[in-house]
């Protein structure tokens, strides 16, 4: 036998098709190449991916006694590929169609060869329509899995998805923007009640998502064709989940033409962040109280063009979940990609302060998706708001095997600490004359700067004289009537020191009054890091008390 590839006219067969053909394994077939001399040598295919003539398998099995008749299924498919090659989703298409008419009547412009069709009819009276193409489909999803092609979403991501996606109340509606030919939209939704909405940009996958929805009587599902970022068929739908598995690492997806469009609320995704693209457009699509479940490379998670769009995700309290899948969930490729959970705050939801994460990289892509106590980390949404916004779960699982009772005890401290400090800077106020010190004797800024008593040193005036003190002055500037001349019509404050009026006292007496300004302004910025120390102490014992790190006292 001769692995040299010997070209075919016919159709051709990879070795799983000949293991289905013969009623045996995958291994028997290598096993006959091997053994046998007079196997058919390859005719087409790739070295590790080898494709055989179907003739010349067929008489070999024959004369070998170890083949079995060929379903009329595989002579569909091989006549399929015959006919369509690489188009096989027209070729698919096709066959919906024609089963989607009375029997008989055969569509005008189908591609379908007579034979196929005759035998797609044969098929149809024995099985239900839809299930003669899912048979289809499912041998297509295999080839384009062994191909490396992502053309079709795989069964695991599908699965994956499925998933981690929310429940759905009855007459829900879920969105696919890039649906293909409805893998992923019809597997998460496939259920009665739910309406399935999608887009798609090549007219094949959509027409042949439109047709097996049809032949299926639990779908209620529509499907356009078009460029969902260029040309949304859908700008008024707002569906309670939208899923999607985007193309990845496409730099024209219409950045310059969309550079003003209201669907990137959470910035503008530059040229090669096309994935942010995809996930803002699927927001704008999401219902208040929606979901968003999206399929992402892991590189989108940390990427420096990005980092502003992740930021606004967690400020927001928009990102919910980031899932880490296991390397081989994709069809197209080994490495790992990103589940990512976006919600839609509804009007009275108060937003989330932690992001789960979840790594399951160490995982076979077969097993049970259920993450194990260690996989998974409420990580506060403070803490990724650092300068890379770095949204991978596996470095905040390492991150998340911290000393809790250590880091609780530790900021108690600090807290103590400064309201210690804080009690001290409060200065002793006893009760006044009760007259305004503006409705006195003033003199504007901009009199004092004239004679030379204050300067501007920054974008506040500072005295220049030993006869105004600089708290003093900077303390009467906040004064509630010196903020009323400062702010505009429209709410806006703008700093304009020169209109405001400074009452006019004896050095010694505005020392007093500066000393005061001056604890206030003291006490207002230890008050901000009390606050800052405050946030972070709930949050790491919600955390810890939630994660089992920390418990509470008898």
């Amino acid at each position: 036998m001769t692995d040299q590839a010997v070209p075919a006219t016919g159709p051709l067969v990879t070795g799983s098709e000949i293991a289905r053909i013969a009623g045996v394994t995958r291994a028997a077939v290598s096993n006959w190449r091997r053994r046998y001399d007079d196997f058919p040598a390859p005719s087409g295919g790739a070295a590790s991916s080898p494709l055989f003539a179907l003739a010349e398998v067929q008489a070999w099995l024959e004369k070998q006694r170890k083949g079995q008749d060929v379903s009329v299924e595989v002579q569909v498919w091989q006549e399929l590929r015959a006919a369509y090659g690489e188009d096989m989703v027209a070729g698919l298409a096709d066959v919906a169609e024609l089963l989607s008419k009375p029997h008989g009547r055969r569509p005008s412009g189908l591609r379908l060869p007579r034979e196929a069709a005759a035998r797609v009819g044969a098929l149809a009276e024995t099985e239900q329509p839809v299930d003669v193409v899912n048979a289809l489909i499912e041998r297509f999803a295999d080839a384009v899995r062994r191909a490396g092609s992502d053309q079709v979403t795989s069964t695991r991501l599908a699965r994956a998805v499925r998933h981690f996606a929310p429940p759905l109340p009855p007459g829900a509606t879920v969105f696919d923007p890039a649906c293909g030919i409805g893998l992923l939209l019809f597997s998460v939704a496939g259920q009665t009640g739910v309406l399935c909405r999608g887009q798609e940009a090549d007219a094949d996958c959509a027409r042949l998502a439109r047709l097996r929805a049809a032949l299926s009587s639990l779908l209620d599902a529509r499907v356009e064709t078009g460029d969902s970022l260029r040309d949304d068929r859908w700008p008024d739908l707002r569906a309670e989940l939208v899923v999607c598995d985007p193309p990845v690492g496409v730099t024209g997806w219409g950045r310059e033409e969309l550079l003003l469009d209201p669907r990137w609320e959470l910035g503008t995704p530059s040229k090669a962040e096309g994935e942010l693209a995809w996930l803002q457009h699927a927001y704008a699509h999401t219902a208040p109280g929606g979901h968003v479940v999206i399929a992402l490379p892991a590189s989108v998670a940390y990427r420096k063009a990005g980092r502003r769009i992740r930021a606004e995700l967690v400020r927001r309290g928009i990102l919910t979940q980031v899932v880490a899948l296991p390397p081989g969930t994709a069809s197209s490729h080994a490495l790992p990609i990103h589940l990512w959970t976006l919600r839609r705050p509804g009007p009275t939801d108060s937003p989330p302060t932690t992001v789960r994460m979840v790594d399951l990289t160490a995982n076979d892509p077969d097993a049970a998706l259920e993450p194990r106590p260690e996989q998974t980390v409420d990580v506060p949404s403070i803490s990724l708001l650092d300068d890379a916004v770095d949204l991978t779960p596996g470095s905040h699982l390492q991150a998340g095997h911290r000393d809790y009772p250590g880091e609780f005890t530790a900021l108690r401290g600090d807290l103590n600490e400064q309201l210690r400090q804080l009690t001290a800077l409060l200065p002793q106020l006893r009760p006044g004359a009760g007259a305004g010190s503006l409705d006195g004797a003033t003199a504007s800024v901009a009199e004092l700067l004239r004679a030379g008593l204050v300067s501007y040193e920054g974008p506040e005036p500072v005295s220049a004289s030993d006869q105004l003190d600089t708290d003093y002055l900077q303390g009467f500037l906040r004064s509630p009537s010196n903020t009323r001349r400062a702010t505009s019509a429209s709410g806006a404050y703008r700093m304009e020191a020169k209109g405001a009026r400074i009452p006019q006292m004896a050095v010694e007496e505005q020392r007093r009054y500066g000393a005061a300004f001056r604890a206030l302004t003291e006490f207002e910025e230890t008050m901000r890091t009390v606050s800052g120390l405050s946030r972070r102490l709930a949050d790491l014992a919600r955390d810890g008390l939630s994660s089992g790190a920390l418990a509470p006292e008898d």
